[in-house]
């Protein structure tokens, strides 16, 4: 892939970046900035090289309709005061206001287009609509950088068709995700160990499989562990089930045994009565489960045992939390792991999306970490061994 650098003298060019602004929202108040704090780089890379920059990025699922819900407008306000500069948000994607907003613009300064998936080309699975799309963007710009991770999985206007319209590279917040995702999969030191948790185990089912193999040891907790400890056998009350899995996760622990690969799995459970933040919560053997109560965290046990697999590794990967994190009561396991990840003499990487939102939220820094992805989904799909659309179109 070619870099920024690559792309010659951008003073005064037209410079179209896609950007992943999709930040979690409560009203207009961003409760978790890490993915714009995670572009502002190269935002400023192009700043000083005294190009033009425009942003493409995206917010939530507005399905092709305008809707002011999934407005850019915190995005924009919360990337200037990140820039220390202000950040012109068009009122439209394409239309009349986001060409006079990139015709403003001078060298080094920074405008940002409204929601992309305003625009129903964008998603579209038809190509012929997406290249249209892709047309109406490539005529604001005359360089596209590709700078949003998050989204390099989709086959998308402005990720994928767009890249092929005008002279493109990949930003720097690209290019470092793909080195450490190179490093999990073709050179990790060990020993390597990956840990996995989250709600469904359906999700990361293929992900799985490719890492039974690449892998030392596979650390299983979260939601997804009861459709686990039903293949064992366990009673698992009103824990999250996918039942419709459980002979596919009978075959993987058969797989790992087999390969001489260990698939750790907590040895005890906090269970309560209901989904509810102040649930009474008590803690009982992984095996002991009572019929009437769901497991919401792993047990101080299974915490104990799960940080020391991770500390004794040199290589750890980590998607999905261990338990309702968002409540404190059952977010003691994900603060475990997430101590444990600070302590690793190697390359620790917090995969993304729920994972990389609990470590903040439980007062964890960026720093305390080898690397937090921007991209949940696309990592995980990268690390399945699957071909990513907004990657490969980069390619030289």
């Amino acid at each position: 892939m070619k870099s920024v650098t690559d792309l010659g003298d951008l003073r005064g060019r037209r410079v179209l970046v896609r950007c992943d602004l999709n930040v979690p929202l409560d009203g207009d108040t961003i409760t978790d900035d890490g993915r714009i704090r995670a572009s502002v780089p190269t935002v400023n890379q192009l700043r000083e090289a005294g190009a033009k920059v425009i942003i493409l990025a995206h917010l939530g699922r507005p399905k092709g309709k305008v809707n002011s819900e999934f407005s850019l407008a915190p995005a924009a306000r919360r990337l200037s005061e990140l820039l220390d500069a202000e950040v012109t948000l068009a009122d439209d994607v394409v239309g009349e206001s986001a060409r006079a907003t990139v015709d403003a613009l001078d060298d080094g300064q920074v405008a940002m287009l409204e929601n992309v998936r305003f625009e129903p080309g964008e998603e579209s699975k038809d190509d012929a609509e997406r290249s249209e799309l892709a047309d109406k963007y490539a005529a604001l710009g005359e360089v596209f950088v590709s700078n949003g991770f998050g989204v390099v999985h989709r086959k998308q206007a402005s990720v994928y068709d767009l890249a092929s319209k005008l002279p493109s590279a990949a930003g720097g917040l690209v290019e470092a995700e793909v080195e450490v995702l190179r490093k999990l999969t073709s050179d990790a030191a060990r020993p390597y160990v990956v840990v996995l948790g989250g709600a469904k185990v359906s999700d990361k089912l293929n992900v799985i499989a490719n890492l039974i193999r690449t892998a030392d040891t596979l650390v299983i907790g979260g939601g997804m562990v009861f459709t686990f400890l039903a293949a064992q056998g366990h009673e698992v009350g009103t824990s999250l089930l996918e039942s419709d899995q459980i002979d596919a996760v009978k075959g993987y622990l058969d797989e790992a045994a087999s390969g001489g690969k260990q698939i750790i799995l907590p040895t005890d459970i906090v269970v309560a009565p209901e989904f509810k933040a102040d649930a009474p919560a008590t803690v009982v053997g992984a095996d002991e489960m009572p019929a009437d109560q769901m497991g919401l965290d792993i047990g101080p046990e299974s915490s104990e045992r799960f940080a020391a697999v991770i500390e004794k590794a040199h290589t750890v990967f980590w998607n999905g939390p261990m338990g309702v994190a968002e409540m404190e009561a059952f977010a003691k396991g994900t603060r475990a792991v997430a101590e444990a990840l600070t302590k690793v003499d190697g390359l620790s990487v917090v995969g993304g999306g729920d994972s990389a939102a609990a470590v903040r939220d439980l007062g964890f820094a960026d720093e305390d970490f080898g690397h937090i992805s921007t991209g949940g989904g696309a990592s995980l799909e990268y690390l399945e061994g699957k071909d990513l659309p907004g990657l490969s179109v980069l390619a030289d």
